[in-house]
């Protein structure tokens, strides 16, 4: 086997080499040599080898290190990802921040899209990859199928981090609203993400537990049509082998639909489906009882899966898109708020028995906050794809205090509240180091995302008033310099609370490494292997 591994080993490195030497664009050569000099190191390490890798596993019989690996990654990215959004908070607020020594390197129209992956996929996906790894082994009585390849889907998956965020800040991208990444690291995510499914699907296909519980659900329907999701709105035709550059397969209307289907499936299925595969689990084992309706958990379920689809034209309203198209998906959208409504409560009345636990636990209380802003964030959407209300929103700063008001309380806080169960069990702790940092990690958290979405609401809804504002004889009274002026204080406002949400993830990854470094230990329990 080691055989193998060094004849493709041998192809990367060649490749790479070639790359570096025939490269079109800056972007190709620096992933070039960077894929070289990583080759060339797991080169080494295979030949200096001379037995095979042994699957390492837990004393609980689990595959956990690549678990805690993802717990660290989780940490590191969400504060990179905090980070990028404050400069370019500060950058809008006060354009000076645009360093002319740094461009055009560090300017806003690169650091945005870094910012943004760098909070959905590198934070947002970590998590997801951990907690799938972390809950299918333990309600499926089975430790993960395939041996390491959980490991190649965890360094992989952090390779096409690196490698995006470095085509971001050197200006290689498809030139989408996500800015999706090129061509080639488009290839290499596919390959990892089919990885993926394999160890999810391979570890149910093996579970112990007759019963797939309904976590599982929401976790596989979120592998498989991100999957199908990624390969349809990326295809594109490469100009050259030896560049980034690419052509997209669909153009016009056609891609600006098949933009926002992916575009508002990615929160549907990666930022919603994902994360309730998440809160099903870890809401009802920090709270100590059962979920509060199974039979409603099902049906939350299939009304999700099956409605999300569908809801993408909404972002299109008053374009070239048929109204038919859009109209389709306002629809969807309005009755999708049943379902993720039904979601939200089901998790709230989970706590059914247990609500003392919000005066004691501040994990909990994470959690508790975190279905809250679901249950926002799904019922302000819906009111956002309805055409009357569309047509003040859209392309106001609304839709950006909108947009943070889920991923920072629904999507962060319940992925702070998974970390700090985890950190604790998965290093044989009895407690995260410090409750109290957790209670000024929840403050900070909770008054800087009232404080973010609370500027944007005022500042969209301003803006929005202002661009329809006419006079008696028809004309315009503002100009786009106007709005610009008169949103400077909620700009300010915004990025004093992204600092504080900041803050708040600083203190998790300090309460995080005391944890890890010491804390009492307890005794792992002892099984049998998994399998």
């Amino acid at each position: 086997m080691n055989y193998v591994k060094l004849l493709v080993l041998s192809i990367v490195i060649l490749f790479a080499a070639m790359g570096i030497n025939f490269a079109r664009d800056l972007a190709y050569q620096v992933h070039a040599t960077l894929i070289l000099f990583i080759a060339a190191g797991m080169f080494i390490w295979v030949l200096r080898r001379t037995d095979e890798p042994v699957v390492q596993v837990d004393a609980n019989g689990y595959m956990d290190g690549v678990v805690r690996a993802g717990v660290i990654a989780t940490g590191f990215w969400g504060v990179v990802g905090f980070l990028v959004g404050v400069i370019i908070a500060l950058q809008l607020a006060f354009p000076v921040l645009n360093l002319d020594w740094a461009q055009p390197f560090a300017n806003f129209g690169r650091l945005r899209p870094l910012h943004t992956s760098a909070v959905i996929f590198a934070f947002g996906g970590n998590a997801l990859i951990m907690s799938s790894f972390y809950i299918v082994q333990r309600t499926c009585g089975a430790r993960l199928w395939g041996g390491n390849l959980s490991w190649f889907v965890f360094w992989g998956y952090n390779l096409f981090i690196v490698l995006a965020a470095t085509g971001y800040l050197l200006g290689a991208t498809q030139s989408k609203e996500y800015a999706e990444p090129e061509w080639y690291i488009d290839i290499w995510l596919t390959i990892v993400w089919v990885a993926f499914l394999i160890v999810f699907m391979g570890t149910i296909f093996t579970r112990r537990e007759r019963h797939i519980y309904v976590a599982n659900w929401f976790l596989l329907s979120f592998i498989v049509t991100v999957a199908m999701l990624h390969v349809v709105n990326n295809l594109s035709i490469p100009v050259s082998f030896w560049g980034s550059k690419s052509v997209q397969v669909f153009a016009g209307v056609q891609d600006a639909m098949t933009q926002w289907w992916y575009g508002h499936n990615a929160v549907g299925f990666f930022l919603t489906a994902g994360f309730l595969g998440m809160m099903y689990y870890f809401v009802p084992k920090q709270a100590g009882r059962p979920v509060f309706s199974y039979k409603l958990s099902i049906i939350h379920f299939w009304a999700l899966i099956f409605l999300y689809i569908w809801a993408g034209p909404h972002h299109l309203h008053y374009t070239a898109l048929p109204d038919w198209a859009a109209t389709l998906g306002m629809v969807f959208s309005i009755i999708l708020w049943m379902p993720s409504w039904g979601g939200m409560i089901n998790g709230l009345m989970t706590l059914q028995g247990a609500w003392d636990k919000l005066r004691t636990d501040p994990i909990i209380r994470m959690m508790v906050v975190s279905l809250a802003f679901y249950g926002m964030s799904t019922f302000e959407g819906p009111m956002m794809s309805i055409r009357a209300v569309n047509s003040l929103s859209h392309y106001t700063d609304w839709t950006i205090g909108h947009v943070h008001s889920g991923a920072l309380g629904w999507n962060g806080m319940i992925t702070f509240g998974a970390l700090y169960f985890l950190t604790p069990k998965l290093w044989g702790r009895t407690a995260m180091y410090s409750m109290s940092a957790i209670n000024w990690h929840f403050w900070l958290a909770t008054i800087g995302i009232v404080l973010y979405a609370s500027s944007m609401w005022v500042s969209g809804i301003m803006e929005g008033l202002m661009w329809r504002e006419v006079d008696a004889q028809g004309f315009l009274v503002n100009s786009f310099a106007d709005t610009v002026t008169a949103k400077f204080p909620m700009y300010v406002v915004r990025a004093l609370g992204g600092v504080m949400y900041l803050t708040g993830a600083l203190i998790m990854v300090w309460n995080m490494w005391m944890t890890i470094r010491g804390g009492q230990k307890v005794a792992a329990p002892v099984g049998i292997p998994a399998e």
